[in-house]
């Protein structure tokens, strides 16, 4: 056992925030924690870290273990490059580096009496770095930097010029090249995109040790976790499975407890009724009976009631009237800012009911396609029309929809002056805004209660066509299930920008990949259009290897109601297959190079290796002509070496 949580108190203003909260996690672990905002996830995490104590409990640490740590708003300071940020975690490597060259030019000019013992440590040096990865921890960095979203152009960017998403990137990267026993990560995904996020999953599932994760992104989790602990009302539980499994298990307890609280209320009930009908005969023998039955009564342990968020907050969309079967055309649209190509001639159509996502990394365009249908920024060509009766109702992740200065209860009755007062206090109550709540300015609130304020006026708003930018950012699991649920009983068209695979799997019914400035559609949610784009990458593949035939077959091309210009169509497309074939080939060149310095490098250590044999062996120990010779011949060894480990880097990324 790796880690003990036993019995954790918690306590703020005397306000239980973890009560008997335990657990423990194995050496290979993948955990997760989750609940609702304000659970006491992030708390849990630093009373494991020794940041807070506890009130009662102890957490215990097996000896000898590491742990590294990555908080919620974590970030690296400081003068460094990027590069140079990450290459401080392996110092360690560095130093026994460059005592390997110190040896070896000591060697040099060693008398013999000298010379056994500086190859003895030239031996425990060299297997010290060998075990350390020395060979290759500069490729090992240079992946962790660009899994991390960072392109080689930015690695000699100072860390002082970074925003803080990408100070996060890097103190996560250092945590990762750090390879604690226990990675301890608290909403890793925020600053990442949908490559990095994948490219992270990848590296954590099969990461020798174990790994405790908070997060809201329950697809991330469902690909890592083989453990959930569930914090809620203070108590934890832990579930075996990832998410999806956790999820059908809660939801089977939850309404097992549902049915039990019910059903007590109800004997409760009958049983007061009861007494209350024999006191009311006003007889020796009912009363008696009647405080028999109160007796019994009192020593009930009553439930409590089962509370969760999605019984309390309700969010209901429904559009006033019906658009017509053409809800928006886009066609040639292009984009460009200075220098900055985001994307040329792009077009799609979407129709009345569908709901689409638009994916691809940060950066390509996604939120400026949703700006451009809503005038917000104007495109430089293309033409975006919209259908007959379309209401748009907009949500913006970054809520300029919001005037900061204003309080909630104003902002509703500004937009929707013809609502009474107990009709806005209804509204805001149903987003979990009672009380003086109301009156609190909209400047004051976090980014998730500004997400809900939106959302809030986007129900009011009874649109038809609903355009989503980011729209689950900032929501705990809670509310991002009830805006699901919202999202797929609403009968108008849906639009949105989003980085939630969950979101996208439970809501899209076609998708829009928006990379490499061309927006390809699919039909289905995100898992049917990662099938599909597996497929077509593996028919690209299989007509590659056709010998006779010159392009891949019609079929690779999964474009669904993506508008592409017909002239165009195939031109592009055998563009595209021939810049394929191309990079294959590079491929294929560069694996056989890598080969080949494999094999020389292998070479030309196991020739040291004889060399070092040698030069202890008694017949020549005390040749010195010999042992010159000798070690002319490692030094130029080495030196080709040297070259060839900087080349092994080069082919290796």
């Amino acid at each position: 056992m790796l880690l003990s949580v036993s019995n954790i108190d918690k306590s703020f203003n005397d306000i239980p925030v973890l009560k008997n909260v335990s657990f423990h996690i194995e050496d290979h672990d993948k955990a997760a924690i989750v609940g609702i905002n304000g659970a006491g996830k992030t708390t849990l995490l630093r009373i494991i870290m020794g940041e807070l104590t506890p009130d009662n409990g102890i957490v215990t640490i097996s000896r000898d273990r590491t742990i590294g740590y990555l908080s919620q708003h974590e970030a690296v300071s400081g003068e460094n490059t990027i590069y140079d940020e990450l290459l401080s975690v392996k110092q360690n490597i560095i130093e026994l580096e460059q005592k390997i060259r110190s040896t070896e030019l000591q060697m040099k000019t060693a008398s013999e009496d000298t010379l056994q013992r500086l190859m003895n440590t030239y031996s425990d040096l060299t297997h010290a770095f060998e075990s350390a990865n020395g060979y290759a921890y500069k490729s090992e960095l240079t992946g962790v930097l660009k899994g991390l979203g960072f392109t080689e152009d930015e690695f000699t960017r100072s860390v002082d010029t970074l925003s803080g998403g990408q100070k996060t990137r890097v103190a996560l990267g250092k945590l990762l090249l750090i390879k604690p026993d226990l990675i301890i990560l608290d909403e890793p995904t925020n600053h990442l995109d949908m490559s990095s996020i994948t490219w992270l999953e990848t590296y954590l599932r099969s990461y020798k040790g174990a790994v405790i994760i908070v997060s809201h992104d329950r697809y991330f989790l469902d690909r890592i976790a083989n453990k959930v602990i569930e914090i809620d009302n203070t108590k934890a539980t832990a579930f075996t499975g990832n998410y999806s499994d956790y999820a059908a298990k809660k939801e089977i307890l939850r309404t097992a407890e549902y049915n039990a609280y019910v059903k007590q209320q109800q004997e409760i009930k009958h049983q007061e009724e009861v007494i209350e009908k024999l006191k009311s005969f006003n007889r020796e023998k009912s009363i008696r009976r009647a405080e028999s039955r109160e007796k019994m009564l009192d020593k009930i342990d009553v439930l409590e009631k089962p509370t969760t968020v999605r019984a309390d907050m309700h969010l209901r969309l429904e559009p006033k009237y019906e658009s017509g079967n053409d809800v928006l055309h886009v066609e040639n649209l292009s984009k460009h800012f200075g220098s900055l190509t985001l994307f040329e001639q792009l077009g799609f159509d979407i129709r009345k009911g569908e709901h689409v996502a638009i994916i691809g990394d940060n950066g390509t365009g996604k939120t400026t396609i949703l700006k451009m249908i809503n005038d917000l920024v104007t495109p430089d060509t293309g033409e975006i029309r919209l259908g007959t009766n379309v209401a748009i109702g907009y949500y913006d992740q970054e809520h300029h929809v919001l005037h900061m200065d204003k309080t909630l209860f104003e902002e509703i009755s500004d937009d929707y002056p013809t609502l009474t007062n107990t009709e806005i206090r209804n509204t805001l109550a149903a987003f979990l805004f009672t009380g003086e709540d109301v009156f609190k300015q909209v400047k004051s609130l976090s980014g998730g209660e500004r997400g809900r304020v939106s959302l809030a006026k986007l129900m009011l708003s009874e649109a038809n066509f609903l355009i989503l930018d980011e729209p689950t950012n900032h929501l705990d699991i809670m509310s991002k299930e009830i805006l699901e649920d919202a999202l797929n009983a609403y009968t108008g068209t849906v639009l949105y920008v989003s980085h939630d695979r969950y979101f996208i799997n439970k809501t899209a019914s076609k998708i829009l990949d928006l990379n490499h400035q061309v927006l390809t559609g699919y039909l289905g949610n995100y898992d049917y259009y990662l099938e599909k784009k597996e497929e077509q990458l593996a028919l690209i593949d299989a007509a590659k290897r056709n010998a006779g035939s010159d392009l891949p077959p019609n079929s690779h091309n999964i474009n669904t109601n993506v508008s592409e210009s017909p002239a165009n169509a195939s031109t592009d497309g055998r563009q595209d297959w021939l810049a394929h074939k191309e990079q294959q080939a590079a491929q294929r060149k560069k694996e056989n190079a890598l080969k080949k310095c494999e094999a020389r490098i292998e070479e030309l250590e196991t020739r040291n290796g004889e060399i070092d044999a040698l030069m202890t062996s008694p017949d020549i120990c005390t040749d010195v002509a010999k042992l010159q010779e000798l070690n002319r011949e490692k030094e130029a060894n080495d030196t080709e070496l040297s070259d060839l480990y900087e080349k092994w880097e080069q082919l290796s990324e």
